[in-house]
């Protein structure tokens, strides 16, 4: 007979119902913007293979220090001129085409290096990579604030920065077995070139031009009709995001929080908008020394390529698993505590690294790094979306990656001479000028950033 006493039996039928069900959701939740996720993944598996090798390689090839930070900004130069042009031309045309374009350019861009050497060509080609980046990362982004509503946008980008720290994660191990298995550095370009390439089929044939968010029949603003010489895409953008609005009137969110009609910005030049890109350019300043610096530093530490591609991976690893979680905390409590915390955790790491003699002793630092900006980015991301005006999304992205891509020409720059001097002398300078865009950004985005949420309520439900 049965033990009366004995615990019942799990329900495991019932359990696959709940998690089959919970998996349908979260696809139809996602759907309109899954494959841009894939694609995101797709092409940071092939980032990942190359950001390791790369500075080591351009030194093989004659580079000495002072030129490896002309080299490596030549891509964020050459995005400081394509990106806010290129936001432009995406919040006026097609977007998909823009998309494939950039990345089947960047495509060939990665994979010349490998039969085209020297310093010179090193720097061009960097500058081609970087200009056709700046085509398909503004609409991308653009694409990606439009198909989700307003109270998902901070999990939506914390999705995003999953998919490409997975990428990152798992490129450098790729890299490293292919290269192994090919026998040298040659299978990390034709890779990541490969899975370029692979991205932009894969938008081409999944990412749908229209944006899913809710639509109704709604004729455009009125400040629009005022202007025949915005183009039916824009107009058409507009009024999707005031149909969302109206669909979203029945429980209207408070005046101050980023769904609320009333709070829509109607010009570029807003609070909510400056902070992002001020704070956006500290989080640069200190992520382009470490493009110039780093495999150097653990190399002159004693740390081989194997150690150097697993510090690439743990540091995908918790903006992997933070991203989403911390995208979703965003969208409930706001994006301040975020924006400080994510900041301090890479400000402290970076004033750390120089006091490491044993490489391995990096890997925690770099993990403590990344759960720092993997706080940051979903926040940041949130707050320009709040500060995007109707049908100027990818325009706003392209302002904001323009000012991640000034804090990474300066610091790569500035890393190459500081680094000539004394290899430690670059990180304490990426810490202070974290710290001071933290403490500018915070005070341009003042009262607003702390409304920005649903932590804080407004003053009317606040009874002030």
């Amino acid at each position: 007979m049965p033990d009366p006493s004995a615990p019942a039996p799990r329900p495991i039928a019932g359990t696959r119902r709940v998690l089959a069900a919970r998996v349908r959701d979260w696809l139809s939740r996602w759907n309109a913007v899954l494959p841009l996720f894939a694609a995101e993944l797709i092409v940071w598996l092939g980032f990942g293979a190359l950001l390791p090798i790369m500075p080591l390689y351009f030194r093989e090839h004659g580079v000495d220090l002072r030129m490896l930070g002309f080299v490596i900004a030549a891509w964020p130069a050459a995005r400081l001129i394509g990106e806010p042009v290129f936001g432009w031309v995406a919040d006026r045309t097609a977007r998909v085409p823009l998309m494939v374009a950039g990345l089947v350019v960047t495509a060939f861009a990665l994979g010349l290096p490998l039969v085209i050497t020297g310093p010179v060509p090193f720097l061009v080609l960097r500058a081609l990579a970087g200009l056709s980046t700046a085509v398909y990362d503004p609409a991308a982004r653009g694409y990606l604030t439009d198909s989700t509503p307003a109270a998902r946008r901070g999990e939506a980008f914390g999705l995003y920065a999953a998919a490409q720290m997975a990428g990152l994660l798992l490129g450098p191990a790729i890299g490293g077995l292919g290269a192994a298995l090919f026998g040298g550095v040659a299978f990390v370009f034709v890779f990541g070139a490969a899975t370029t390439l692979l991205a932009a089929l894969a938008v081409a044939l999944r990412v749908h031009e229209s944006p899913a968010v809710p639509r109704h029949h709604v004729a455009p603003s009125t400040d629009l009709t005022e202007f025949p010489s915005d183009p039916p895409s824009l107009q058409e953008r507009a009024a999707a995001d005031l149909a969302a609005e109206e669909l979203a009137a029945a429980d209207p969110p408070p005046a101050d929080q980023p769904g609320s009609p009333s709070a829509r910005p109607t010009t570029l030049r807003n609070r909510w908008l400056v902070s992002a890109l001020v704070l956006n350019l500290g989080g640069f300043l200190s992520g382009g020394t470490y493009e110039v610096i780093w495999s150097v530093f653990l190399e002159s530490r004693g740390a081989g390529l194997d150690l150097i591609g697993l510090t690439f991976a743990m540091f995908a690893l918790p903006v992997l698993i933070l991203s989403p979680i911390a995208g979703r905390l965003v969208d409930r409590r706001g994006v301040y505590p975020f924006i400080v915390a994510g900041s301090l955790l890479p400000a402290v790491a970076s004033v750390t690294y120089p006091f490491i003699q044993v490489p391995v002793f990096v890997i925690p630092v770099v993990m403590l790094e990344a759960s720092g900006f993997a706080l940051l980015n979903p926040a940041l991301y949130s707050v320009v979306a709040a500060g995007s005006p109707r049908g100027r999304s990818s325009t706003a992205q392209g302002l904001f990656g323009a000012s991640g891509t000034v804090g990474t020409i300066i610091a790569a720059v500035a890393t190459g001479y500081l680094a000539q001097i004394d290899i430690r002398y670059p990180f304490f300078i990426a810490a202070t000028a974290l710290l001071v865009c933290l403490v500018i950004g915070l005070a341009i985005g003042g009262g607003a950033l702390r409304r920005l949420g649903p932590a804080a309520p407004s003053p009317a439900r606040a009874g002030v």
